[in-house]
């Protein structure tokens, strides 16, 4: 059984989606950008952008009952890979142990640095 999951306190999605899905005892959420919660670009540095795109995931998982601090998988697409130790820092911070798995890929991101989707589970 699926169930989607929305939440006025993340932005909101840019088409015909949801923010996420529980599937089982998993989240599976929309790539997430520096966006507020009326879809207006945030943040004008790196880590200003990563910290707005973390926040909107932690406020889909508190909708779906979970925590990003319970994310088992990061999907992260960068524009500039040089943001990688950064990329590194913040979500070491963020998340604490265990760290979830990771893809980390360059792309081409239009007006913005950054983009994360998760998984992530509702329990321990």
């Amino acid at each position: 059984m699926r169930r989607s999951v929305q939440t006025a306190d993340a932005a909101p999605p840019a088409g015909p989606y949801a923010q996420g899905q529980i599937v089982g005892d998993l989240l599976f959420t929309a790539g997430q950008g520096p966006f507020d919660a009326q879809g207006n670009r945030v943040g004008t540095t790196f880590v200003e952008q990563l910290e707005a795109t973390l926040d909107n995931l932690e406020h889909i998982a508190r909708a779906a009952g979970t925590g990003l601090g319970r994310a088992v998988r990061l999907g992260v697409f960068l524009r500039d890979l040089a943001d990688f130790p950064t990329l590194n820092e913040v979500l070491a911070r963020r998340l604490g142990e265990p760290l979830p798995v990771r893809t980390t890929v360059p792309a081409a991101l239009n007006g913005f640095d950054v983009e994360i989707d998760a998984v992530i589970a509702l329990r321990d």
